[in-house]
């Protein structure tokens, strides 16, 4: 089933079919795309120039199906749908589970896993857009655009850190504030996987909340302003409140935990098709949460 979207000229700023869609997210270099593989029409009708729009015409695009890369597996097993239309997809990863394929595992990533679901529904879109990454050994909630147009309003989002994105943690010892935010830039050395705090490296903000404190640890509330690799890692064990769990970043492996304690837990942001702001949330699992019971108890 081919994409079509749709949506009524009123009068906006602009009256050009190029710049009314424009507004709707798709950029000059999409428009001319789609004026080779796609379809516009106003009113029903073919188009393929850039014509004035007059009052209540429709304007609809149709999208040519994004074909499948040959070089991305299609992996039967499950993934847990949090919430899917026909634009977007939002899914709980586990930890372990890689979110792309890359030289070490190239037939069953979170992409992999999600290309068989498409499959498996009967889609002809089978290039997912992930919008969201998260490490290997960090869980949570991940959002996926299933057509090119979705994955552009999303990604004009992520540039101007417009997606909400909160994550809870385990991490060492015990935050001299309630509330603080984390605001340094990060780097790395070349050849390096480690990132590090770097006098010339990249803007990084991170905001954290104590949620409550136990005997060795604490849980926060993270909420990302910037999305660099590893930045909430680097960011608590630079400031000395390293993840449990975190062997790369020098956090505590005494806590019967064999990952890094962290976990992407909501995700909220603009839905353009809906014209409203869509959020969603998923539960702590359970490794994490067996830690915050037995810390409970002491």
């Amino acid at each position: 089933m081919q994409i079509k979207l749709e949506w009524h000229y009123q009068n906006q700023t602009g009256n050009t079919l190029k710049s009314f869609l424009k507004q709707h997210g798709i950029s000059h270099r999409m428009f001319l795309s789609l004026r080779s593989d796609g379809e516009f029409t106003v009113n029903h009708k073919p188009i393929t120039t850039n014509v004035k729009l007059q009052p209540n015409d429709l304007v609809q695009v149709t999208l040519p199906d994004e074909t499948s890369d040959p070089n991305v597996p299609v992996s039967e097993r499950p993934i847990d749908v949090v919430y899917e239309d026909a634009n977007w997809l939002v899914v709980n990863k586990p930890a372990g589970l890689t979110s792309v394929p890359g030289p070490t595992n190239r037939t069953d990533t979170l992409v992999n896993r999600i290309k068989g679901h498409l499959v498996a529904e009967g889609s002809r879109d089978l290039r997912p857009h992930l919008i969201t990454r998260l490490d290997r050994f960090t869980s949570g909630i991940v959002l996926v655009a299933k057509h090119r147009i979705a994955n552009s309003f999303a990604n004009q989002q992520v540039m101007n850190h417009a997606i909400d994105k909160r994550y809870l943690a385990l991490v060492q010892g015990h935050l001299n504030h309630s509330h603080g935010i984390i605001d340094f830039p990060i780097g790395k050395d070349e050849g390096e996987v480690k990132r590090r705090r770097m006098a010339d490296g990249q803007p990084a903000k991170t905001e954290c909340w104590v949620l409550q404190t136990f005997e060795r640890f604490s849980e926060v509330e993270l909420q990302l302003h910037t999305g660099r690799t590893h930045q909430i890692r680097v960011h608590l064990s630079a400031i000395g409140h390293p993840l449990l769990g975190d062997q790369l970043y020098d956090g505590p492996l005494d806590e019967e935990i064999d990952r890094q304690a962290l976990h992407a837990s909501s995700i909220k942001f603009y839905d353009t098709f809906q014209s409203q702001f869509v959020s969603f949330e998923v539960p702590m699992p359970s490794d994490m949460q067996a830690l915050i019971e037995k810390g409970a108890k002491k």
